[in-house]
């Protein structure tokens, strides 16, 4: 039974947050490499219904979370339809799709960075008709996660070789959407390793470079999760700020993280709250920067020591979570004190002279009478700032 919700609860999630589930996510049946699955196989259209009931805007999927590997084309063609129905009865969208190019055998050494062609082949052939499943359901964006991308032994392939083969195969993805017509647009996922020793292009920083080499590099920004930044010890508020400073976050996949662990998928907000108040701050722009305005991913799984019940809770509980933090970070960022704190040092003298090189600036620059002695004196009052957003965050700071 799912915990209830009464009308005048401001955390209860709307239309207009843009909450989303993978259908991998809530279906989950809790397997994992130590023990067999703890709860039963849900089917989409159940999976959609209860989304809906828990106040979620869209579903996602991979291409065989819907329709099974090896399906026939009248198989397809019933499933596809079931699921439609299923989506204007709850009032959910498709706003992301995927392909699962990690489950079958066939891709154990890769998929589009593969030695062999025909494996090469058979990926693009299985995306190419994931990408028209997505079309069909109404997806705007396309995930690209290269989950068996990269190696344990090294010397199995130059890694050079491997990055043009994933550059072919996302130019050729490209070709095959602007020749079919098709609105849509690729997000590509960074992850550092697992279930791979190495994967290619482990972080976000690597894919923005690598997007910066293809033919149609308007069409693919990034999907940043924040537990696979987490996994490579890095801060995934830094590497989200960065896509957005590119203008190529085109897709957010949140959960949670403990450093230093296998990727755990958990509940938004259960681990490292400092980093998710900062995320969630950063994507609303609470701080005055643009505000994202894509879906609110919820790349996460309930714990395997939950029922059914309990798949519904985590999932009221990641977005409620949200909610809570972007009231938190609005309180936050109108708070007198911190805006005080954080505001920038203007100078009117300085600042036209630090843009935009001229032998004029640099010669106004060397004449500025600058003591750094007494510049590094200035305390900064971060440790207050802190102290600030911490109260902020416990709601114990007057909004």
């Amino acid at each position: 039974m799912l915990s209830p919700m009464t009308e005048n609860d401001r955390y209860a999630p709307t239309p207009e947050d843009q909450f989303s589930f993978g259908l991998w996510t809530v279906g989950n049946p809790g397997r994992d490499p130590f023990g067999e699955a703890v709860r039963p196989q849900l089917e989409p259209a159940e999976i959609v219904c209860k989304l809906a009931q828990c106040g979620a805007w869209g579903v996602n999927l991979h291409d065989n979370d819907l329709v099974p590997f090896g399906s026939s084309a009248a198989e397809r063609g019933r499933i596809v339809a079931a699921f439609k129905k299923s989506l204007r009865d709850a009032g959910m969208v498709v706003p992301m799709a995927t392909t699962n190019l990690f489950s079958h055998p066939v891709f154990k050494d890769g998929a589009y960075t593969s030695n062999d062609p025909k494996v090469r082949a058979f990926a693009l052939r299985k995306t190419m008709e994931g990408i028209d499943l997505g079309v069909e359901l109404g997806a705007r964006t396309y995930v690209f996660w290269g989950g068996r991308e990269g190696s344990e032994a090294d010397a199995c392939r130059d890694p050079r070789t491997a990055i043009s083969h994933m550059r072919d195969a996302i130019d050729f993805l490209c070709a095959y959407v602007k020749d079919q017509g098709y609105d849509i647009r690729f997000a590509l996922e960074a992850k550092p390793n697992e279930p791979r020793g190495d994967i290619y292009l482990p972080t976000t920083g690597h894919m923005l470079h690598f997007i910066s080499t293809l033919q149609h590099e308007e069409m693919v920004g990034v999907n940043p999760e924040v537990a696979h930044e987490t996994m490579a010890g890095l801060s995934f508020v830094h590497g989200v700020a960065q896509a957005m400073e590119a203008r190529k976050l085109f897709h957010i996949d949140l959960n949670a993280q403990r450093i230093g662990r296998y990727d755990q998928d958990l509940r938004f907000g259960s681990e490292d709250l400092k980093q998710a108040f900062l995320l969630v701050r950063l994507l609303e722009g609470t701080s005055g920067g643009q505000r994202y305005g894509g879906p609110r991913h919820f790349d996460a799984h309930a714990y395997r020591t939950e029922d059914q019940a309990g798949v519904w809770e985590f999932a009221r509980g990641c977005m409620r979570t949200y909610k809570i933090l972007v009231e938190r970070a609005l309180s936050f960022d109108s708070d007198p004190e911190v805006r005080d704190l954080v505001a920038e040092h203007n100078d009117a003298e300085i600042d036209p002279a630090l843009t935009g090189y001229s032998r004029e600036k640099a010669d106004r620059l060397r004449a500025l009478d600058l003591d750094a002695d007494a510049l590094g004196r200035r305390g900064c009052g971060y440790e207050r700032l802190d102290q600030l957003m911490i109260e902020h965050m416990l709601g114990v700071r007057p909004a």
